[in-house]
C-alpha cells in the first residue's frame, strides 16, 4: 500500500514537470539587427559631396585663391566693398551657413540612429559651434580627415553607379513587359540581361551607402561636420584669439592640424594661427549671439544694397542681355530695344531720361560711338563676371540641383546680392547711354 502511494506522488510530480516545460517557452538570444540606410543612400551621398566640396574650397590654395583673386575682382571692389576684412567675413560666414544647411540635414537623419551620442549631433554641434567643446572627439586630424574624404568619395561615387544602373534596370524590366509577344528566343536574352543587371545592382548595393547603417553613415558625416567647422575657424582665425596680422602661407598639414588642448581634452584647440585675416564674424560671434546667428546677421545685405531690394538676379540677366548687344549690335533691332527698356525699374529710366536729354546730332559721330564701345567694353569688363556669378550661384542652389554637387566656387561675395543699388544703377545706365550711340549707327 505504501509502494503505491509512493507511485501515485511520483507519477503526478513527472506529470506536473512535463506541463512546466511545455508551458514555459525556450529562451533565445535576441539579436537586433541595425537598420541600413537603403533608398535614403541617394540623399546621403548628395550631402558626402556638398561636404566633399567645401572641404576643396578650405584648402589652403583656395582660400590663398579667395585672398588674392576673388574679393579682388574690379567689379567687387567697384560695387561692393572695397574693405577686406568685409569680404573675407562675407566668405566665412557663407561657409559657415551652407555648413549649418548640410548639418541640419544630418541631424534629420541621426535620429533614425541607436548611438544616442549621434541622435544627440544637432546639439553638440551647436554647442561646438559656440564652444569648442568636443565630449566625444568627432574633431578628425588632418591626415584622419584626409582619408574620410576619400572613403566618402568612394561612397558618393559608387552610389552614383547605383543610381545609373538601377535606373537600367527599371527600362528593362519595363521593356520586358512590353516584349511579351517576342519570340521565345528573344524573350530569354532579355531575361538574362535582367538578371545579370539585377546582380550588378545587388553588388552595387553592397559596396554603396545603400547597405551601411544609419549608425555608421552618419558619424561619418558627423565627424567631418565637426572637422570642417574647426576648418573654418582655423583659416579665418574665428572666435580663438588670434592677432589679426596676415600669416604666410604654410603647408596643408601645418595649417589644418586640429587637436585638443592641454588644459581640457574635450575642448577644440588648433595648432597654428588663421591662414587669413577676418574681423566680421569675430567680432559678432559674442555671448549674446549663437555663432550661427552671427554668422546669419553678416549674410542679411543691407538696405542699400541689390539683395536688399530683391533685384540681384533681376539685374544680372538685365546685365547679361545688354552684354549680347553691345557685343553684337547688328543682329539686335527695334523689337529687342524694347525688350530692353520693358526690363528697366522706374529709377533707371528716369537716370536714363536725364542722361538722354540734349543729345542730338552728337548721338550719329562715328568717333563718339568708337569712344563709347571702348567706354562699354570697360565697364562690361568689371560688372559682367558678377552678373554671371549671380546666375552661377543662383542656378547651383535651384530646387533641381539641391542633391548635385556644386560645379564652381563662386560665393555670394562675388555676385550682385551685395553691391550696392545706387552704383550698379549709374553702371547699367552708361550702358544703355552708350547703347544708344550704337544703335544710332547700325
Amino acid at each position: 500500500m505504501a509502494l503505491e502511494t509512493w507511485l501515485i506522488k511520483a507519477k503526478k510530480t513527472i506529470s506536473n514537470s512535463f506541463d512546466a516545460v511545455r508551458t514555459t517557452p525556450p529562451k533565445t538570444k535576441v539579436v537586433i539587427k541595425k537598420s541600413n540606410v537603403g533608398v535614403l543612400a541617394f540623399e546621403i551621398a548628395g550631402l558626402m559631396s556638398k561636404l566633399l566640396h567645401l572641404w576643396q574650397s578650405l584648402s589652403d590654395q583656395n582660400i590663398i585663391r579667395l585672398r588674392n583673386d576673388s574679393i579682388s575682382l574690379e567689379g567687387v571692389r567697384k560695387i561692393v566693398s572695397n574693405e577686406e576684412a568685409f569680404l573675407l567675413g562675407l566668405a566665412s560666414a557663407e561657409m559657415v551657413e551652407n555648413l549649418r544647411l548640410l548639418a541640419k540635414s544630418v541631424s534629420r537623419i541621426s535620429k533614425r540612429c541607436e548611438d544616442s551620442n549621434l541622435r544627440s549631433f544637432d546639439r553638440l554641434f551647436n554647442e561646438f559651434a559656440n564652444t569648442g567643446s568636443d565630449p566625444h572627439n568627432w574633431v578628425l586630424s588632418w591626415k584622419e580627415m584626409e582619408a574620410k574624404i576619400k572613403k566618402m568619395d568612394r561612397f558618393v561615387t559608387t552610389t552614383a553607379t547605383l543610381h545609373r544602373e538601377m535606373d537600367e534596370l527599371s527600362v528593362m524590366e519595363n521593356g520586358f513587359r512590353k516584349a511579351l509577344q517576342c519570340k521565345e528566343q528573344k524573350k530569354i536574352e532579355i531575361k538574362q540581361k535582367i538578371f545579370w543587371q539585377r546582380q550588378e545592382v545587388k553588388y552595387l548595393k553592397e559596396r554603396s551607402i545603400w547597405s551601411r547603417s544609419f549608425d555608421t553613415v552618419t558619424s561619418l558625416l558627423v565627424r567631418s561636420i565637426f572637422t570642417i567647422l574647426a576648418r573654418i575657424k582655423l583659416v579665418f582665425g574665428i572666435g580663438h584669439g588670434y592677432p589679426l596680422s596676415l600669416d604666410p602661407p604654410r603647408s596643408l598639414s601645418a595649417s589644418a592640424t586640429v587637436h585638443p588642448s592641454d588644459q581640457n581634452p574635450n575642448t577644440c584647440n588648433f595648432a597654428s594661427g588663421p591662414l587669413i585675416k577676418t574681423s566680421k564674424l569675430q567680432e559678432n560671434n559674442d555671448f549674446n549671439h549663437g555663432f550661427f546667428e552671427s554668422s546669419s546677421k553678416i549674410l542679411t545685405p543691407p538696405s542699400t544694397t541689390l539683395g536688399a531690394a530683391a533685384l540681384a538676379l533681376h539685374y544680372a540677366n538685365l546685365i547679361i542681355v545688354m552684354e549680347k548687344i553691345i557685343r553684337s549690335p547688328q543682329l539686335f533691332g527695334v523689337d529687342a530695344r524694347d525688350d530692353v527698356y520693358s526690363m528697366l525699374p522706374s529709377s533707371i529710366r528716369s537716370s536714363l531720361r536725364a542722361r538722354l536729354k540734349g543729345v542730338g546730332f552728337s548721338a550719329s559721330d562715328p568717333v563718339l560711338a568708337g569712344e563709347w564701345r571702348e567706354a562699354l567694353g570697360r565697364i562690361l569688363g568689371w560688372l559682367s563676371p558678377l552678373a554671371h556669378n549671380m546666375i552661377k550661384w543662383q542656378s547651383e542652389r535651384s530646387f533641381e540641383q539641391q542633391n548635385l554637387m556644386p560645379k564652381t566656387n563662386v560665393l555670394l561675395l562675388q555676385t550682385l546680392f551685395f553691391a550696392n543699388k545706387e552704383k550698379t544703377e549709374a553702371a547699367i545706365t552708361e550702358l544703355l547711354v552708350g547703347l544708344n550711340y550704337i544703335w544710332r549707327l547700325n
